[in-house]
């Protein structure tokens, strides 16, 4: 059975200094078995400005088991699947110990975009991509992060920008994102479907 009283003292822990460190948990819903994380991407990586979220479950055996975690903000690294936000860190496998907490996980998750481990990957088309052309790489983990994972203004612009360079007109560009919730993707269909 988990240990709700734990997880609540945890969830104080991680949002007691959340100005200094970026990294926050609250609960999805009313239930403390399903939580949500939010880790800022690390300043001089190509995930500097964006912010991830991380879906937490807690199975029964929490904290003597580990958390399952994975993104729900698509991101582009060697340890993190592009297609289902699966997370390769040995401290949320084998390597977990109840001695650990829901932050000292987020903050290794936060290390892992830093210091990503290609030699063992989640990705292994993102990890031969880190490798063999880290430029195309950093770019393309740029690019995810400015599409995905920030919120601003400014990504509007650019995927506005982007959208009429290919010749579809601005007030239609700026329709179909709006009607797709920002996604440019989406937009694109909409706009190419008449």
């Amino acid at each position: 059975m988990v240990d709700f009283a734990r997880v609540q003292k945890e969830l104080q822990e991680c949002n007691r200094d959340v100005d200094v460190s970026g990294i926050s948990v609250s609960p999805k819903g009313d239930n403390l078995t399903h939580l949500i994380g939010i880790i800022p991407g690390p300043l001089g990586t190509p995930y500097e400005g964006g912010t991830f979220n991380i879906d937490i479950v807690l199975p029964d055996g929490y904290p003597f088991e580990p958390p399952k975690m994975q993104f729900s903000t698509k991101v582009w690294h060697p340890n993190i699947s592009s297609q289902s936000g699966a997370i390769c860190l040995d401290i949320l496998k084998d390597q977990w110990s109840p001695a650990l907490t829901l932050k000292t996980a987020l903050l290794s998750i936060q290390a892992l975009l830093s210091a990503p481990e290609p030699d063992d990957p989640q990705d292994a088309v993102v990890a031969q991509q880190y490798l063999r052309d880290y430029q195309t790489f950093a770019r393309t983990a740029h690019y995810w992060t400015e599409t995905f994972a920030k919120a601003s203004s400014l990504g509007v612009e650019e995927k506005v920008q982007k959208l009429v360079e290919m010749g579809f007109p601005e007030a239609s560009v700026r329709s179909a994102l709006e009607a797709s919730g920002g996604d440019e993707n989406m937009a694109l269909e909409k706009l190419c479907s008449g």
